[in-house]
């Protein structure tokens, strides 16, 4: 089965657990293209394509990046321009926030944006207002609902696989969740961020077969500073540090694995939504 790898292509400092945590500005040190770049030589030997929702303010930065990306055979989607969490802006805000995102990548590469995902999967019960304004931008998909939910973010009972935001949130595109499994009354993530770093890779493999089995593709996702053990450090709680940084050391190979044992596309091209 052709399953859908998604890469959050933002930089280190990109995180939300409180406010005021990070400056957009370009005096700050970037990793984001050494990363990325990491992602694309894996993908490229494995013949294997992905989705990278580009945040708009690294596209402003790197925008050669944004055309590698592209001109590799990869969908470009939008990751909103300032990684601001949805359920935080007010909607004429987040109106004006994808607008000037999907504007900017829309010139990089010359083709429609139609795919978003929000920072830190902020598309939540106090923001479901977001998905009819995707819906009137012309966005085809949504990639923001997460079916578990914890103190960031998530939407606790929402569905697991793919399905028409009309139907049950309101707005009118398709919504792609991150993959999990189901257990009585729970579904549990395993497929990108923490969860991917915490587990084994046996975890990740067994997990991801049952999502097929189940006759789904596995959405995984990650970002470029998964694969840096180098990277700069936020000043972040101990819960928060454990959350961003653990199991950093061993993502690339788990990554690998997984590109090299499951059949990954970009959503497009999977779910045909280009």
């Amino acid at each position: 089965m052709k399953n859908i790898f998604t890469i959050d292509t933002e930089d280190w400092f990109h995180a939300n657990y409180e406010d005021g945590l990070f400056q957009n500005s370009a005096d700050v040190k970037s990793t984001v293209e050494e990363n990325t770049e990491v992602y694309l030589r894996i993908l490229e030997q494995y013949h294997a394509t992905a989705t990278f929702f580009v945040l708009g303010f690294v596209a402003e930065q790197h925008p050669q990046l944004v055309k590698r990306i592209a001109d590799a055979g990869h969908e470009i989607a939008s990751h909103g321009y300032g990684h601001q969490l949805v359920y935080k802006q007010t909607p004429e805000e987040f109106r004006e926030d994808i607008h000037r995102s999907k504007g900017l990548l829309e010139d990089i590469i010359g083709q429609p944006v139609v795919g978003y995902r929000a920072p830190s999967w902020s598309i939540t019960e106090n923001s479901f207002w977001a998905l009819d304004i995707l819906t009137e931008m012309g966005f085809k998909y949504d990639s923001s609902i997460f079916p578990f939910k914890n103190f960031l973010y998530g939407v606790k009972g929402a569905p697991r696989f793919p399905y028409e935001t009309r139907k049950v949130y309101g707005g009118g595109i398709v919504e792609i969740p991150p993959s999990t499994i189901k257990l009585p009354g729970i579904n549990i993530p395993f497929s990108g961020g923490f969860y991917f770093r915490a587990l084994p890779y046996f975890g990740i493999h067994t997990c991801a077969k049952l999502v097929n089995y189940e006759s789904h593709p596995v959405v995984f996702y990650l970002h470029p500073r998964e694969i840096d053990p180098e990277q700069p450090r936020l000043n972040l709680s101990k819960r928060d540090t454990l959350i961003h940084y653990f199991g950093i050391k061993g993502c690339q190979k788990k990554f690998e694995k997984v590109i090299k044992n499951f059949d990954c596309g970009a959503i497009r091209d999977v779910l045909d939504l280009s």
